[in-house]
C-alpha cells in the first residue's frame, strides 16, 4: 500500500506539506500542490477515508435500526433516507428481528463509533436496560415503548388513532369490535396502546365492551392474523368489526373474513393501522390510520440534527400526529 511518506519522497516534500494537500489547506504553494498531487496519482495513493473520518470525528453516516425491512419500518426508512442524505451524510440499515439482545449491542461504545448519530427503534429493551444505556453519541430513540428522559423520542398517537378507528366504525352501526392483535395490561406498548384507544372509543360511544375481544397475536404476520381470526369464528364469538392494530394483521383479517363468506363491509367492517400502500389495492381498499410516516422521518431527523449540534441540550420527547384515511371495509361517515 503507497503511503503518505511515499508520496513525500516521490514529490520531495515532508509528509505534513502531503498531509496540507490532501486537506486542502492554503499555505501550500499552488506549484508543490501541483507536484504533491501529480506524485499521488503517479504512485497510485488512494486516500484512506475512514480514517481521516475517524481521526475527524466523524463518520458521515447515520444508522436506523428497525426491527425488520419490511411494511411500515420499510416505508419510514424510505422517508428517512433523502433527509439524511440532505445533509451530506450516508444512511446505513440494520436489523434487529426486536431482539433485545441485538438492540443493546447497537448501542455498544464500538458499533456507535461508526455513526455520527443512530436513529433506533425500540421494540425488545424496556425502561431499565435502556436507562442503562451512556453514551456522548448522539441517539434518537423511535417507537412505543417507555423510554428513560434523557433519549430523544418519537413515538406515534397510538391511543388516538385506534380510538379514531374504533369511533368510525361505532359510528357505522358496529357494537361487536375484535381488538386484533391487541393486549390488556397497563405497560405503554403499541398493542396495549392501541386497546386502551378501541376502549376509549366504546366508552365515549356509552357502548359496552369485552375484553373477550381483544385477540393477542404472538407472531405479527398475515399469517398469524388469518388464524386467530378463524379460531374467533370457530369459538362462536359474535363479531361484527375488526379493528386490527396493524394493516399487515388486517390483511390476514381480510382473508379469513373470505374463507368463512363474511362479506366486508357488509357482514363485518374492517380498519387497521399503518396505512400500507397495499391496504389501497386490496378489495374493497382498507380503511386504515395513517401513521405520517414523513411527520415521524422528519421529526427523528430533526431531532438527531440537534442533537449532533448540541450533546448537551434537553432530551425531547415527540408524539406524531395521525389521522384516519377511509375506505370501502367501513361505513361510517367521511
Amino acid at each position: 500500500m503507497v503511503t503518505m511518506a511515499d508520496v513525500a519522497r516521490e514529490a520531495g516534500v515532508s509528509i505534513m506539506t502531503v498531509s496540507n494537500v490532501l486537506n486542502e489547506r492554503k499555505r501550500v504553494g499552488a506549484p508543490t500542490r501541483t507536484r504533491v498531487l501529480a506524485a499521488m496519482e503517479s504512485l497510485g495513493y488512494e486516500v484512506n477515508l475512514t480514517a481521516r473520518h475517524l481521526r475527524a470525528g466523524r463518520t458521515d453516516t447515520v444508522a436506523l435500526i428497525v426491527p425488520s425491512f419490511h411494511d411500515y419500518f420499510g416505508e419510514v426508512a424510505d422517508q428517512i433516507a433523502p433527509l439524511v442524505e440532505a445533509e451530506g451524510r450516508h444512511l446505513v440499515l440494520e436489523r434487529t428481528s426486536a431482539n433485545p439482545e441485538s438492540e443493546m449491542e447497537s448501542l455498544s461504545v464500538a458499533r456507535l463509533q461508526m455513526y455520527d448519530g443512530v436513529l433506533l427503534s425500540v421494540a425488545g429493551l424496556d425502561r431499565d436496560q435502556l436507562d442503562r444505556v451512556r453514551t456522548s453519541k448522539p441517539i434518537v430513540l423511535l417507537g412505543e415503548r417507555d423510554v428513560p428522559d434523557h433519549f430523544d423520542h418519537v413515538r406515534l398517537a397510538n391511543e388516538e388513532g385506534a380510538r379514531l378507528a374504533t369511533a368510525h366504525m361505532l359510528e357505522g352501526g358496529a357494537r361487536r369490535i375484535l381488538a386484533l392483535g391487541c393486549t390488556l395490561g397497563s405497560e405503554h406498548t403499541m398493542t396495549s396502546d392501541r386497546r386502551v384507544g378501541w376502549e376509549l372509543a366504546h366508552r365515549q360511544a356509552g357502548v359496552p365492551f369485552d375484553d373477550r375481544y381483544v385477540v393477542p397475536i404472538v407472531d405479527y404476520s398475515s399469517h398469524a392474523a388469518r388464524d386467530a381470526v378463524l379460531d374467533v369464528i370457530a369459538s362462536g364469538l359474535e363479531f361484527d368489526a375488526v379493528f386490527a392494530a396493524t394493516d399487515v394483521l388486517a390483511l390476514g383479517a381480510v382473508a379469513a373474513l373470505a374463507d368463512r363468506g363474511r362479506r366486508v363491509p357488509d357482514d363485518v367492517q374492517l380498519a387497521g393501522f399503518d396505512n400500507l400502500d397495499v391496504s389501497t389495492f386490496v378489495p374493497p381498499g382498507i380503511t386504515s390510520v395513517d401513521p405520517n410516516h414523513e411527520g415521524v422521518a422528519r421529526h427523528a431527523v430533526g431531532l438527531l440534527h440537534r442533537r449532533m449540534a448540541d450533546i448537551d441540550a434537553p432530551a425531547e420527547h415527540v408524539v406524531a400526529p395521525v389521522r384516519l384515511v377511509v375506505r370501502g371495509s367501513t361505513r361510517g361517515r367521511l
